[in-house]
């Protein structure tokens, strides 16, 4: 690897908010606000709009789609076309 060409790689704290789930890894992106992790030490964190906390797909709380619902309820509002 070449010297002085890569960014700097260290630990980071990744904050999921809307499940108050943190993680700490090693990661080359950095923010100016600070966190005390568990471990006493303090690392930037950087927040995050979805995680493996909060994402329908791992936690199992995804909705089905009502299609057919939806089509009859557009056409109750609106009206179907019937003879165009």
């Amino acid at each position: 690897m070449k010297p002085g060409i890569h960014p700097a790689y260290g630990p980071v704290v990744f904050r999921d908010k809307a499940a108050d789930f943190a993680f700490l890894t090693r990661s080359t992106l950095t923010s100016d606000r600070t966190v005390e992790w568990e471990d006493g030490h303090t690392y930037p964190v950087v927040d995050v709009e979805i995680s493996s906390a909060s994402h329908p797909f791992y936690t199992g709380t995804a909705r089905v789609m009502d299609t057919a619902g939806r089509v009859e309820r557009f056409e109750r509002r609106y009206g179907s076309r019937g003879g165009r």
